[in-house]
């Protein structure tokens, strides 16, 4: 007994010391980029071996920031929006090679060409539904779909990768026909639910959800002067409905890494579906392109990095080949954490290699 249970006592040193590198770098950051509140959660061969949560979710208020507490993850609810168009497919109920007009028949005569991969990777061509100044013409989402649908296509299809929001429009459109139910309720019965993601929702800064953050920016307003210092000051973000599927899950770190769990340890899909969820669109010149089926694809070969990464504020990466996944939520436009994460990522796949050696660890582990 005691020769099996070292590997395991090295396996929980070396996570342990992960750990505290990890509480370490966070509480630099924070007090480097001037991070309110934050949240991290970090997975490890299926298993999240850390979750906490750091600082205040509302400035003026003096509310801490809990592991309860719900962060938007903006436009890394792609990466969720690719896993509902993965499921289906491996459902037989959609076929991504198959143009977006085939599920879709009132797509302007222009777009009939655009497949269902190619909105998935931002490869689609088509005209954005966002301006500067949020939906196009200023209006309603109705108005705003017919503003965008009288526009042509800015490029051919699989010609070049521009991001936009139309293609998850579109693809929230068609989730939803395809499922027999709207987007949302399809994510929280083949997502969420199985996932135990209990604290997991949808909405904005105009939406009443309990023990939401409170978002901010260092940026001042544009009726400040040029010179004027950063100051914390509110921020307000707009998703209304038909944007849902490109920018409206509103979550935790911990259930983020729930659902990361699931969909790395087969849950959610195959292990083949997944892997070809995670790999980049090719473009027509044989290039591959920036994403993936709602993922971006940080980094191809070796160490294949995919992403979720939202409002310059939250974002995971996972790296399949170590068994890593890294999840942080903060409530700071410009934080930026995908760009310390690779740091967090690294102190685990030093742990992992060390454990690596040692015979028996998944025995024990289990």
């Amino acid at each position: 007994m005691l020769v099996s249970a070292l590997p395991f006592a090295a396996i929980a040193n070396s996570e342990d010391a992960a750990n505290d590198q990890t509480r370490r770098l966070i509480h630099q950051a924070m007090l480097d980029q001037r991070i309110p509140g934050l949240q991290i959660a970090v997975v490890k061969e299926g298993r999240i071996v850390l979750s906490e949560a750091f600082g205040l979710a509302n400035v003026e208020n003096g509310t801490p920031a809990t592991r309860d507490t719900r962060f938007p993850l903006n436009s890394a609810t792609k990466a969720f929006t690719g896993v509902a168009a993965a499921q289906l497919a491996q459902q037989g109920q959609l076929d991504l090679d198959a143009p977006a007009s085939h599920y879709l028949r009132d797509l302007p005569i222009g777009w009939k060409d655009v497949r269902v991969r190619q909105l998935l990777a931002h490869a689609s061509g088509l005209p954005d539904i966002l301006d500067a100044n949020g939906l196009l013409g200023g209006g309603s989402e109705a108005q705003a779909w017919t503003a965008v649908s009288a526009r042509p296509l800015e490029a051919a299809p699989g010609q070049r990768f521009a991001y936009n929001q139309t293609n998850y429009v579109l693809l929230a459109r068609i989730i939803a026909q395809q499922s027999g139910m709207p987007y949302a309720r399809f994510l929280a019965t083949a997502q969420f639910g199985p996932a135990g993601m209990s604290r997991t929702t949808f909405g904005d800064s105009y939406d009443l959800v309990p023990a939401m953050a409170t978002m901010y920016s260092l940026t001042p307003r544009a009726t400040d002067a040029a010179d004027a210092p950063p100051r914390l000051s509110h921020w307000f973000y707009d998703i209304p409905p038909s944007l849902w599927a490109g920018g409206g899950i509103l979550t935790t770190a911990d259930d983020t890494a729930r659902w990361l769990v699931a969909l790395t340890t087969g849950q959610l899909m195959p292990d083949a579906a997944r892997q070809r969820m995670w790999s980049a669109e090719r473009l027509n010149d044989g290039r591959m392109g920036s994403w993936a089926a709602g993922w971006p694809v940080l980094q191809a070969a070796p160490d294949l990095q995919v992403a979720g990464i939202g409002g310059a504020r939250s974002a995971f990466v996972v790296y399949p080949e170590r068994g890593v996944a890294v999840v942080v939520l903060t409530n700071l436009v410009g934080a930026n954490p995908q760009q310390f994460i690779p740091r967090i990522a690294d102190f685990y796949a030093l742990a992992a290699g060390g454990a690596a050696s040692l015979p028996g660890n998944r025995e024990d582990d289990r």
